[in-house]
């Protein structure tokens, strides 16, 4: 995972929030096998043991969860999702690796599922396999591609299932990138969504948070969308996320972007201004693009006046793709 505060941990938060919804809406044929009135247990300690352990490098399974089934038996699940939004080469080999590191540890049963929120429709890797001289090994895992839910809006709009939520917050993201002002209509109609499904006040926070940190706004847009919901919840009389928001200024939590500030660095500081916006610059990057190569990160690094930070920000939203954004920065850097 990124940190703590990145993508990974908003989709983990969700998962572990509605672990029930997420198998019935991503993958049902294996939510019907499962025993939720059991409970089930998120082995967190057990799988960053794992990956601490690990020699080869950079891990990304993120949730290890322990099930039972209908039948009474015990399982394992490896919940792996992705949410790089790029192509990966190596993907399905990570895939394997992880599942027999746990396999190897544990001696249980693990199945491996992945979640894919790229744009790039060829990429779908569903196995990993080698073979030579008679040998062959074979390994296979259900993946779930969130841009397949294209053409499916107006089915997602009737279902109260959380992640039809989440992956209507994901399509809008991507459809939008260049077009900000649509960006901002289709946030605020989808936090309006939060309400208007019935949810409960922590299920509103929640989902809120996944909206605000997927669809990034520039700073005058993102001040337009906060007095836009701001006005909506007074109409409802229900000002949950604005509430939600003061308590994070308050307790240093990161929960949003106000006027270009991370939340939690205090108002009025220079260096603190300064940081927050080289992380936003670099959360947006990572965002739409990927990974971001440690040379680009340096030069972002480099940059001290607070007008030529804003440009890398808004440039980081706008740029078709990371070549792009690196060639603004070395022509303003030089």
């Amino acid at each position: 995972m990124r940190g703590k505060d990145g993508k990974d941990s908003v989709w983990k938060e969700a998962i572990e929030t509605y672990f029930n919804d997420f198998l019935e809406f991503f993958f049902p044929q294996i939510a019907d096998d499962i025993a939720f009135e059991r409970g089930y247990d998120f082995l967190d300690k057990e799988l960053k043991r794992i990956i601490r352990e690990g020699k080869t490098g950079k891990r990304h399974a993120d949730l290890l969860v322990k099930v039972y089934l209908k039948d009474g038996q015990e399982k394992w699940l490896l919940v792996h999702i992705e949410v790089q939004g790029y192509y990966e080469k190596g993907f399905a080999e990570r895939m394997f690796i992880c599942n027999y590191r746990i396999f190897d540890r544990y001696r249980k049963e693990i199945i491996s599922l992945a979640i894919l929120a790229d744009d790039v429709p060829g990429f779908r890797p569903e196995k990993y396999e080698t073979s030579r001289w008679g040998f062959r090994h074979f390994f296979q895992f259900p993946t779930v591609k969130l841009i397949d839910y294209k053409g499916r809006w107006e089915e997602l709009e009737g279902m109260r299932n959380p992640f039809a939520i989440i992956v209507m917050a994901h399509m809008k993201e991507m459809e939008t990138k260049k077009d900000m002002g649509n960006r901002r209509f289709w946030k605020v109609s989808l936090v309006k969504r939060l309400y208007g499904k019935g949810y409960k006040k922590e299920d509103i926070l929640l989902l809120y948070k996944f909206i605000d940190w997927l669809i990034f706004l520039p700073d005058k847009e993102n001040e337009r969308f906060h007095e836009e919901v701001t006005r909506y919840e007074e109409e409802k009389k229900m000002p949950y996320i604005t509430t939600a928001e003061k308590i994070g200024v308050e307790k240093g939590e990161k929960i949003g972007i106000e006027k270009g500030e991370k939340i939690g660095i205090e108002k009025g500081e220079k260096i603190g201004v300064e940081k927050g916006k080289k992380e936003d610059i670099v959360e947006v990057l990572e965002t739409r693009f990927g990974t971001v190569s440690q040379s680009l990160l340096e030069k972002i690094k480099e940059a001290r006046d607070d007008t030529v930070l804003s440009s890398f920000l808004k440039k980081a939203v706008l740029a078709k793709d990371i070549e792009e954004f690196e060639q603004f920065i070395n022509k303003a850097l030089n």
